[in-house]
C-alpha cells in the first residue's frame, strides 16, 4: 500500500480483447483513450487531433458518428490515424454498422439508445464480420421507461 491510497489500484480479472493492435484487459496495462472535439466530416482537423493524440501518448482514440456523412468520413480519418479509432455511436443503429464497415476498431454503443433486440442483434453482427470490438455504455438518462420501471 502507498501513502497515497488512491493510486493504488485493484483490478478485476477482465477478459483480453483486441482493439486494432491495442489489447484490453487481462493482464495488460491499462490504455490512454482519448477523444476529439471536432466535427468528424472535418476530416483534415480531426486526423490531424487524432494523431496529436497520439502523439502525446494516447493509444486510442474515440470520434463521434451522430450522422451518415460522420460515418462515411470514418474510412478516410481511419486510413490515416496513427491508433486505432472508436467510434461513439448515438442513438441510430445504423450508424454503428456504417462505422465498422468503414473500418472503426471499436464500437462504443448504448443499447437503451439503439432501441429493439433485432437491431442490437444487427449491430453484433456487423461488429462480427468487421473485427470490430464493442464497447458497451449505460447510463440511466439514456435508458427507455420501461426499463427503467423495472430497476
Amino acid at each position: 500500500m502507498s501513502y497515497k491510497e488512491f493510486r493504488d489500484i485493484k483490478r478485476k480479472k477482465t477478459k483480453e480483447i483486441n482493439v486494432g493492435d491495442v489489447k484490453i484487459g487481462g493482464d495488460n496495462p491499462i490504455s490512454v483513450q482519448s477523444m476529439t472535439n471536432t466535427l468528424t466530416t472535418n476530416v483534415k482537423e480531426t486526423i490531424k487531433q487524432i494523431n496529436d493524440c497520439a502523439e502525446e501518448g494516447a493509444e486510442l482514440v474515440r470520434v463521434s458518428c451522430p450522422d451518415e456523412e460522420s460515418t462515411n468520413s470514418l474510412k478516410e480519418i481511419v486510413k490515416n490515424s496513427k491508433v486505432p479509432i472508436i467510434a461513439d455511436i448515438h442513438f441510430h443503429f445504423k450508424r454503428a454498422i456504417e462505422a465498422a464497415k468503414s473500418g472503426a476498431k471499436c464500437l462504443r454503443i448504448n443499447p437503451g439508445n439503439i432501441g429493439q433486440k433485432e437491431k442490437i442483434k444487427q449491430v453484433i453482427a456487423a461488429a462480427k464480420d468487421y473485427d470490430c470490438a464493442l464497447r458497451i455504455g449505460v447510463n440511466a438518462g439514456s435508458l427507455e421507461k420501461d426499463i427503467l420501471e423495472k430497476i
